[in-house]
């Protein structure tokens, strides 16, 4: 990522130079009265305007020079900037447009149902609603990268590192091992990763490794509060929450990798359709009682 940046500022470092050399070398000649140039007069820039003394020696033609290739220089930059981006983590620069145009519209404090679980408890209450031919979820969550969704891969890939969202995450600022800039980055480590081992054998090869455990660790996805501050400061409506829940989601409800309190309370919730351990046709006992 370092030689990456490095890349990156030295390209826009050339490029603005030769984009105020070709300026300075324009407003030079049009103020010389050259053929050419004095039919638009666009009148000094503010920056360039300061390198007319660099240029005010050199014959016309040598400023023509001079103007013609910094200006050819500038936009083959340009076009080899944009081919480089797609291979570098700038290439939210694109991917930040139609991930603000896919941006999640419903409220941010929502938190996804699981359909194959509402039905569940939907058939627990209302058996005859059950059909007979109903068959079992494959998996809960997601522990790999193949069980994201779409939107969640476009959010790896739109990541601006900016880091906003891990300066607003309370378990990042208490010392906690979670960040949500790393969930994003891990999430698009492991997609390069795959895209990687399709390119070596033509199609994905199993290579043992999840982004559960193998990236993204228990121990950070237990220290998530959901408190949606990572979702709330993402400049372009990046959701590292949604990865999170999935994640977590796989490693209960698939693994039971748990600590012990929780599994209780899912256990309850589960069989009695609340968090603690009494029958749940026995709620309103306590009326009676009093």
């Amino acid at each position: 990522p370092r030689s990456d940046a490095n890349y990156i500022l030295i390209f826009e470092i050339v490029l603005m130079t030769l984009l105020l050399t070709m300026n300075a070398t324009d407003t030079e000649l049009q103020q010389r009265s050259n053929t050419a140039y004095s039919h638009f007069l666009t009148g000094n820039f503010v920056v360039s305007s300061w390198l007319h003394p660099l240029f005010s020696g050199l014959s016309d033609n040598a400023v023509i020079a001079v103007e013609r290739t910094a200006w050819w220089l500038h936009i083959v930059g340009i076009f080899i900037f944009l081919n480089y981006l797609p291979y570098s983590k700038h290439l939210h620069i694109i991917l930040a447009f139609p991930n603000a145009y896919y941006t999640r519209l419903h409220p941010k404090g929502e938190i996804r149902n699981m359909p194959s679980v509402q039905n569940e408890v939907l058939y627990a209450m209302q058996p005859e609603l059950a059909p007979a031919d109903a068959a079992p979820p494959d998996k809960f969550g997601a522990k790999d990268v193949f069980d994201l969704s779409w939107r969640n891969l476009l959010d790896a890939y739109s990541c601006t590192e900016c880091g906003r969202c891990s300066a607003a995450c309370p378990a990042t600022q208490t010392g906690k091992l979670l960040s949500p800039r790393k969930i994003m980055m891990d999430t698009r480590d492991r997609l390069e990763d795959v895209r990687k081992n399709i390119k070596s054998n033509g199609e994905f090869k199993d290579d043992g490794k999840t982004l559960l455990h193998q990236y993204i660790s228990v121990e950070e996805l237990r220290a998530c509060t959901t408190c949606q501050a990572c979702v709330q400061e993402c400049p372009v409506n990046i959701s590292p929450l949604e990865i999170i829940v999935e994640l977590r989601r796989s490693l209960i409800m698939e693994e039971s990798n748990a600590p012990a309190e929780w599994n209780a309370m899912n256990s309850n919730i589960e069989n009695n359709f609340a968090p603690w351990k009494f029958n749940p046709d026995e709620r309103d006992a306590w009326m009676a009682e009093s």
